[in-house]
């Protein structure tokens, strides 16, 4: 048979079928004979037939019955038993071998693998499934997703095997079975979930396809399952732990990982334009306070399924955001990604904020420079660590006036948290350090300064009350990051500031410096005491340093208040609701007309009146909302420059009322001294005014 399947027919037979040869060459694949030599004799015949039927049939285009279910689930199965008998599975997997001529003659296995590759290497765009899906069938047949070596080695011969532009059709089909499987044991989802990691692994450096988003929908629909099922069977064991349960809790977080490896894996190999596009999918996946459209929906989950689904999801999202290089940092953090990922949601547990501030790291470090800075520590000498940094681009200070106070409030609130623990303030200190690397210019330098000394006032004055070791570790954050500022700006009297500073506490405190703080066994202070001002970094000093390089250092003067958001507003946070109720007492204590008179009679006219302004009530309303918007929201210059206008009105204003109402006299009364604004006006003669109460003023 072999030798008339290799002889070439000029016109093809549409008379002749092979059902039969297809049926007993596959019987003798499956040859059990009871002699060892005999039945591998058998199977070699059966592999050679199936081969001769493949190589008579496949290239003529006119008879395609051999790809036909009924063939394919003969001949597939019949080669994967064969090749089941590999003895070193990871000798098989790659692109195609070249066996010795031996070992075609001698061994079924590698006989049965040839003839595979070579079927796959027919498979067209139309039968490419009818040649797949027999494989899943044998798997699940045979039990091999778990353990799943061969399963794998099987699905890196098939897509080293088929045509590159056919590869999301075998990623589809996994995709598919995976769905079908979504009931059985974590183990063998686990052995699917890693199929589909190398079978992706191989597509993604070539073509994908349009099953980008569909894999991403289908692993993260897959988690939220994971998640379910692990906290249902947490659920239902309550009370009595059990050893299975807890296997299957482990199980399930092998399950996960998986998910998570693979679609990090996927869109690390993917495009910047398209894992731009990925990166803001999964995050519109992630469950945030006040957002309504989730499909990862965790409200049935409670606040741990909720938390769950989010660390899940970062996780990945950190996966997907490794080695991206955005040419511009708002292509990187759009408004749309930045603002749910600095959202107070994810700032409720401690590994969601390291989470947080990983994914960041990813994104604003263009350079590499994340390795250098690794850890927390007064840094000698940052010349030493190289740094790679260019010129700030119009682009990134442009971003940084729009979202700029996003990353200090998230940075501000961060220190602020009671369960932080040292990596917290490692990662807090790189990203200041990056951003300074990255995005700084003198502006953003005195605004990171300003952000320094407001995070000192917090240990310092400990208004939220936050346990000691969190106080010092603020205090030595703001040293190691004060510490590597003045070294990067490199100006002589801000450096001697610091480091005398940070000498004093080495001698005096040694627990404000994170070498001591973040010790095993450190003693903590009872109490700090704030009139010990060697210890700390002063305002004036660093103004004085500053002022004398060069720097505009009026915006020292003004401590720094984070920006307040929508969210915060339905935020359980203290110190957030503390500060939007003290901007609006500020602002309603500023405009006493608008005070009523409780007292006031009660009347038909009263009423009526009430009635006739409730218009201008909510025109008012409305005003000093967009009034608090504004000084939440716009940047610092703007307001100053409008206050400083406003200030130049009244003092051209008084001006014009002194010389209104100051009439020349016989002679002088007495002499004072008047200041409207920054002008002064001395040895002003004081007579008879049309406005006595002007005197007071």
């Amino acid at each position: 048979f072999v030798k008339f399947a290799n002889i070439e027919e000029d016109t093809p037979s549409y008379h002749r079928r092979y059902d039969f040869f297809v049926s007993r060459f596959s019987a003798m694949c499956h040859s059990c004979d009871q002699d060892p030599e005999i039945q591998t004799e058998i199977r070699i015949a059966g592999i050679r037939g199936i081969q001769g039927v493949v190589r008579k049939t496949v290239n003529d285009e006119l008879r395609a019955t051999i790809w036909e279910p009924q063939h394919m689930d003969k001949i597939v199965p019949s080669l994967l038993f064969n090749m089941q008998k590999i003895e070193d599975v990871d000798s098989r997997i790659g692109p195609l071998s070249s066996p010795t001529g031996g070992e075609k003659e001698e061994n079924p296995s590698v006989l049965a693998e040839n003839c595979f590759r070579e079927l796959l290497g027919r498979a067209t765009y139309g039968n490419m499934n009818n040649a797949v899906r027999p494989v899943f069938a044998h798997l699940d047949h045979h039990r091999l997703w778990d353990p799943n070596e061969f399963a794998v080695s099987c699905f890196k011969i098939i897509m080293y095997s088929i045509q590159a532009q056919y590869s999301h059709h075998v990623i589809q089909e996994i995709l598919g079975h995976l769905d079908v499987r979504k009931r059985d044991s974590p183990r063998v989802r686990a052995g699917i979930i890693q199929v589909l990691l190398e079978a992706v692994a191989i597509a993604a450096k070539g073509s994908i396809g349009p099953t980008v988003l569909e894999v991403f929908n289908t692993l993260l629909k897959h988690l939220r399952i994971s998640v379910d099922f692990e906290l249902g069977d947490r659920r239902s064991s309550a009370g009595s732990a059990t050893f299975s349960t807890s296997s299957k809790e482990n199980d399930e977080r092998i399950v996960q990982n998986a998910i998570i490896q693979t679609i990090g894996f996927f869109g690390s190999n993917l495009p910047d334009y398209q894992r731009s596009e990925i990166m803001m999918f999964i995050m519109s996946k992630v469950p945030v306070l006040g957002t309504t459209s989730q499909s990862l929906d965790p409200s049935h989950l409670g606040d741990l399924g909720t938390r769950r689904i989010q660390i899940m999801l970062l996780r990945s999202l950190l996966m997907v955001t490794s080695g991206y290089k955005a040419t511009t940092i708002s292509n990187a953090l759009p408004a749309p990604f930045l603002d749910p990922l600095l959202s107070p949601s994810l700032m409720e547990d401690s590994e969601l904020r390291q989470l947080v501030l990983e994914i960041l790291h990813n994104l604003i470090d263009r350079h590499d420079n994340r390795a250098k800075l690794r850890g927390i520590r007064i840094i000698p000498d940052v010349s030493d660590l190289k740094i790679k940094r260019d010129k700030i681009s119009r682009q990134d200070v442009s971003f940084m006036k729009k979202h700029g106070q996003q990353l200090y409030r998230h940075i501000y609130l961060g220190c602020k948290e009671e369960d932080n623990v040292q990596k917290n303030f490692e990662l807090l200190f790189t990203s200041l350090a990056l951003i300074t690397i990255e995005l700084a210019n003198e502006e953003v330098v005195i605004d990171l300064i300003r952000l320094a000394i407001a995070l000192q006032d917090i240990a310092i004055i400990n208004e939220d009350n936050l346990p000691m070791f969190n106080r010092c570790g603020v205090m030595a954050l703001v040293a190691a990051y004060l510490n590597f500022l003045s070294q990067m700006i490199a100006v002589p009297a801000f450096c001697q500031h610091v480091s005398k500073v940070i000498e004093t506490r080495s001698v005096e405190a040694s627990y404000f410096l994170p070498e001591t703080i973040f010790k095993d066994k450190c003693n903590l202070p009872k109490s700090l005491e704030k009139d010990q001002t060697d210890l700390f970094f002063l305002t004036n000093k660093i103004a004085e340093s500053l002022g004398g390089s060069g720097y505009s250092v009026e915006r020292l003067s003004v401590p720094y208040v984070p920006q307040v958001t929508d969210e915060d507003r339905l935020s359980r946070r203290k110190s957030i609701v503390d500060t939007v109720s003290i901007q609006v007492d500020i602002l309603s204590g500023n405009s006493t007309e608008d005070k009523v008179n409780n007292t006031e009679e009660i009347t038909f006219e009263a009423l009526k009146k009430a009635i006739d302004n409730n218009g201008l009530e909510e025109q008012e309303k409305e005003k000093r909302r967009l009034v608090i918007e504004k000084f939440q929201k716009a940047p610092f210059e703007e307001i100053a420059a409008q206050c400083e206008t406003k200030a130049n009105l009244l003092h051209d204003r008084l001006a014009q009322i002194l010389e209104l109402t100051i009439r020349p006299p016989p002679s002088p009364s007495g002499t004072m001294t008047i200041t409207a604004g920054h002008a002064h006006y001395h040895s002003v003669p004081v007579y008879e005014m049309k406005f006595p109460d002007l005197c007071v003023y």
